[in-house]
């Protein structure tokens, strides 16, 4: 192996308090990183660096850990570029319009979804993004779901069956059907090709009997929980991911006083989606809220082609700090070592040794101007399980 350092760093995110300023970001100033494979080594300051084969001058710029995007809808076909100027025009958001999207990913091909997800995750790496979750949903047959999850495969580590994304077009005269689908047949042929289950738990999808069934399936076949929960309004959803220690419960947007003491004393972590409120002119979530209860609050894109059309990390972490009461420290931290909760992994989403060797560098000398500088794409590098890539 060739060890690499990467030193003259104005400002490093380690996510590791002991490493740094005591801070839950464990800021580093005039700090260094070492790699060795695709492993970090050595974080800390720059004049206690140890001796590297490689050196890379970080030129005064600040570095974090690669962004952790937890919750991504990229296995589609088509846009609803209609829908969403209908929304802007004044047409409310649902969960119908899915059925959009589901019409068009019946009829790709395997290359043409391949190649979708391929592009949308290079998009995601060239502004920060090193792992990135993505799920089923958009194929709710038993065919449709396990080629998409094929599919996500080749692409990431972290994929999710959602087959419980809507009750299907064809089982419309009979969700209890559908849900029996999903939980058994779908669910066996699914399983293999997945690490997690997850559930649109919400009016228009399922109710929270429906929900815990494919949940609890899910879970006795091997897959681990995770739930959109409370997105369009109060319902059990965040409730029953408590319950089932679910990795993380997805939206959180409408939660009750019970729903954020949950979340503040569970493991379970609130995943904020503000792509999606932007995109649908909706409520914001309350992250202070969540926050000040003792929550772990992460911050991911839904990128999507009906509610949240972004890849951007950035952007979400600019409206986190904006619209949600969240500080940019705060914002920060739940890109990444909050995202890297939400799939509860402990590799990814800080800098320190031992962890995967995923780095953002930023064309500025803090990380503060991620909220900053809305809208400018301030990735300068970007290495992933050490190798740089962007």
């Amino acid at each position: 192996m060739t060890t690499t350092a990467i030193t003259d760093i104005a400002c490093l995110v380690t996510n590791d308090p002991s490493l740094g300023d005591g801070s839950p970001l464990g800021l580093i100033r005039d700090a260094a990183v070492v790699i060795d494979g695709d492993r970090i080594v050595w974080a800390g300051e720059s004049n206690r660096a140890p001796a590297a084969d490689k050196a890379v001058d970080a030129g005064g710029r600040a570095m974090i850990p690669g962004f952790v995007d937890s919750h991504s809808h990229l296995v589609f076909a088509g846009d609803r570029t209609q829908e969403f100027n209908a929304r802007m025009s004044g047409r409310p958001y649902s969960a119908g319009g899915i059925r959009t999207t589901v019409a068009a990913t019946r009829a790709a091909s395997d290359d043409e979804l391949s190649a979708n997800v391929a592009r949308y995750l290079a998009e995601a790496l060239r502004q920060g993004t090193t792992t990135c979750e993505t799920k089923s949903g958009y194929g709710l047959t038993v065919e449709d779901e396990a080629r998409a999850l094929r599919i996500a495969a080749r692409h990431t580590d972290e994929v999710t069956f959602l087959g419980a994304h809507i009750v299907s077009p064809d089982y419309a005269d009979d969700p209890a059907g559908y849900v029996d689908l999903v939980t058994g047949p779908m669910l066996d042929a699914c399983a293999p090709h997945a690490r997690w289950i997850d559930v649109f738990c919400e009016q228009g999808a399922f109710d929270g009997d429906q929900a815990r069934a494919v949940l609890t399936a899910g879970i006795a076949k091997g897959l681990h929980p995770r739930v959109h929960a409370n997105q369009l309004g109060h319902g059990p959803g965040v409730q029953l991911a408590v319950e089932l220690d679910a990795a993380s419960a997805d939206h959180c947007t409408h939660l009750t006083d019970a729903d954020i003491d949950a979340l503040g004393q569970g493991d379970t972590v609130a995943t904020l989606l503000p792509g999606a409120e932007f995109s649908t002119r909706a409520v914001w979530p309350d992250a202070r809220r969540l926050l000040d209860a003792g929550a772990t609050v992460a911050l991911s894109t839904d990128c999507n082609p009906g509610s949240s059309f972004t890849s951007s990390m950035p952007f979400c972490i600019a409206l986190a700090v904006r619209d949600m009461g969240m500080t940019p420290d705060e914002a920060v931290r739940a890109a990444t070592a909050g995202g890297a909760a939400a799939l509860r992994r402990t590799d990814i989403g800080r800098i320190a040794p031992g962890a995967r060797a995923d780095l953002l560098l930023l064309d500025a000398p803090s990380h503060v101007h991620l909220a900053y500088r809305p809208g400018v794409p301030l990735a300068d590098a970007v290495w992933q399980r050490g190798a740089r890539v962007a």
